[in-house]
């Protein structure tokens, strides 16, 4: 039986169904959270397909039929109505459907054939909900499909979104021969990350304290300066700004970054340490970190140090990153004067925060040209954890007035949105290649790297986002943070394509 139906008039085989609704313009993991609680109401799932009359070119850019072609995809979908226009009204009183299951954006909403269509429902004592899709934080996906399955879904998934926005791999790899000479500032934390490899050795006779046995110790450069290693090697040359402790973690810092060939000016502050996170594993499962930090801001005399190398570094500079794990180095006015400058020499800005285990805001990012959090820090920053994913991010681009916004959604992959001169925003979802990965703990860290080289050559950020993409996958194939080189990304995108 046909799945995508044109054709209203002989619609008696979906009575009963629960009916969705919405315009789909492109796919992305909150709408699969939407059409899968949709689907726990009922056998029969039956999308209600907006038309093109209405299309809105500055937020769309796929027409109808493209549209219900990626929805056909969707195997929990039963059949996708095309509705001419708008008609929901006249659908639901042919369907009679048993649940009407609207977004949340719908709840209050103004388009009189919508409230006509809850009406229906609700006077034929039949379901309505509003509904955004069930948050998750974390996938079950490895629970009900094979590792082999999930990489080749993935793979297909980000090939198709690849086709979908005209990117090739010689579009990418022509993209990547322009990284050369650009330069890109960094400015941020700066972590260093130890990892000590334990072998179990069962409980404590005395407590119920798990004891383990130490095998190996390594350390990595984390924080923003693995954002800077990461841009150093994708061939870039980066100047790296921070604050460390006079200590010697600060210079086992300054020894990796002169060994990843950064320009690094890491300033001494012998009030506070360098930021040292320890990891305990027992083969590759982490047990626990323990963080020796100082989350205090710098001092006014350190932030005027940072704010004068700033002055001389950014305006030779291509791109800025403030990547801020809210351990003090970024304050409110750098932020400001970073602002001030980059308008002054017309030079993009990125803004990456880092706020799991520290309370920071998204909000003090206004007016950057890109900004990368994931989907819970978004939704603090808001203090809104009901709308849909496409509001959320909507909300941000506004509120903050950016003009490019990354969405990490952690297993899901994360959703790219980019505003052109006229308005008209393009977003494009892209999985995560590595559905069982090995450490995800850098996986931000080099796709916001990519962004940035990208973002100084003025590509389009939909064609670094899937550089970035693959970026991310290597990434967590690691073991602790390891610079990404070009050859090794290269190399994968090649496979990619085959």
């Amino acid at each position: 039986m046909e799945k995508i139906l044109h054709n209203t008039d002989n619609l008696n085989h979906l009575i009963g169904c629960t009916l969705t609704y919405g315009h789909f313009s492109s796919i992305h993991p909150g709408h699969i959270r939407y059409l899968n609680y949709a689907k726990k109401k009922g056998n029969l799932l039956v999308v209600a397909l907006l038309g093109d009359k209405d299309f809105n070119q500055n937020q769309y850019q796929f027409k109808q039929e493209e549209r219900a072609k990626s929805l056909e995809m969707i195997q929990i979908i039963n059949n996708i109505v095309c509705l001419k226009n708008n008609e929901i009204k006249k659908l639901v009183e042919i369907i009679k459907p048993s649940f009407l299951i609207l977004g949340t954006e719908y709840k209050n909403s103004t388009n009189q054939e919508i409230n006509e269509a809850i009406k229906i429902q609700c006077e034929s004592n039949r379901g309505v909900e509003f509904h955004a899709g069930d948050i998750n934080y974390a996938s079950t996906e490895l629970l009900n499909n094979s590792e082999f399955d999930l990489v080749n879904q993935r793979k297909i998934q980000f090939l198709s979104a690849c086709k979908k926005q005209n990117i090739s791999k010689e579009n990418i790899l022509e993209s990547i021969n322009e990284w050369k000479d650009k330069n890109i500032l960094v400015i941020g934390d700066a972590i260093l990350d130890q990892y000590t490899a334990c072998e179990p050795l069962g409980i404590s006779a005395e407590a119920p304290v798990v004891v383990v046995k130490e095998l190996d110790v390594k350390k990595f450069i984390g924080g923003a300066a693995i954002v800077a290693s990461h841009i150093s090697a994708l061939g870039c040359k980066c100047n790296f700004l921070s604050v460390v402790g006079n200590d010697l973690n600060g210079e086992i810092m300054r020894k990796y970054l002169s060994k990843y060939n950064i320009d690094e000016d890491l300033i001494k502050d012998g009030s506070r340490p360098t930021t040292f996170k320890k990891r305990y594993l027992v083969e590759n499962q982490k047990l626990f970190r323990v963080s020796k930090l100082d989350d205090r801001p710098v001092s006014e005399k350190i932030e005027n140090q940072l704010i004068h190398k700033i002055e001389k570094l950014a305006p030779t500079s291509n791109c800025i990153v403030i990547s801020d794990f809210v351990y003090g180095v970024i304050t409110k006015k750098i932020i400001r004067r970073v602002i001030d400058i980059s308008q002054k020499y017309s030079i993009p800005i990125i803004g990456d925060i880092q706020c799991s285990s520290q309370i920071g805001s998204l909000m003090k990012f206004s007016n950057f040209s890109l900004l990368c959090p994931n989907e819970r820090e978004a939704r603090i920053a808001l203090q809104d954890n009901h709308s849909g994913i496409e509001i959320i991010s909507n909300k941000l681009i506004k509120q903050l007035n950016i003009n490019g916004l990354i969405m990490k959604l952690g297993a899901d992959g994360f959703i790219s949105y980019e505003k052109s001169e006229r308005g008209k925003i393009i977003r494009q979802a892209f999985p995560a290649l590595t559905p069982n990965p090995l450490d995800v703990a850098g996986a931000g860290d080099s796709l916001i790297s990519t962004m940035a080289v990208g973002l100084a050559c003025k590509h389009k950020l939909v064609l670094t986002s899937s550089i970035g993409c693959c970026m991310a996958s290597l990434s967590v194939s690691n073991m602790g943070n390891i610079p990404i080189q070009q050859d090794v990304l290269i190399k994968y995108l090649n496979k990619l394509f085959e």
